[in-house]
């Protein structure tokens, strides 16, 4: 067996493994938007309730909004966290991705040199035939000259 037929099924997996880690990097992707969306509209929603000017009537309905004003900075704090963290699983997954390409790369690339390695053995080969063949027939004629001489 060739060797770059060897090679093919270790290609087959190379292939395999990019296009799974190509498929986790924009699913990952996808949450990492999912999640600055969610963090743009709780900024949103903070700024636009902390900038709105709702008469306080009492201590404890003033009490009440700053409770309020800061469990929504804590929301906001908190998925800003969620945020970085999905940001650094993306950047993860990035890696692994281009790692997977690169390993895929290495082995089309020693595919190709084995193929052409084997190429030049074929050419070689057939050269080696077509000489051999050349040489019979030039053999025979020279017999056939000498008993035609003869």
């Amino acid at each position: 067996m060739k060797q770059s037929r060897r090679i093919d099924p270790l290609l087959h997996r190379a292939q395999e493994s990019e296009d799974a880690a190509a498929r986790v990097l924009a699913e990952r992707q996808s949450v990492l938007a999912q999640h600055e969306a969610q963090l743009r509209e709780l900024r949103r929603y903070a700024d636009e309730y902390g900038q709105s000017q709702m008469a306080a009537t009492s201590p404890a309905q003033l009490a009440n909004r700053r409770a309020f004003l800061d469990r929504l900075q804590s929301a906001v704090d908190q998925q800003s966290r969620t945020v970085d963290n999905s940001r650094q699983t993306v950047e993860i997954e990035r890696s692994r991705l281009l790692l997977a390409s690169r390993d895929k790369q290495v082995l089309e690339q020693l595919a190709a040199s084995y193929r052409a390695q084997e190429r030049v053995v074929d050419e070689r080969r057939s050269q080696r035939e077509l000489d051999d063949l050349g040489a019979r027939r030039a053999r025979l004629n020279a017999l056939a000259a000498e008993q035609a001489d003869a």
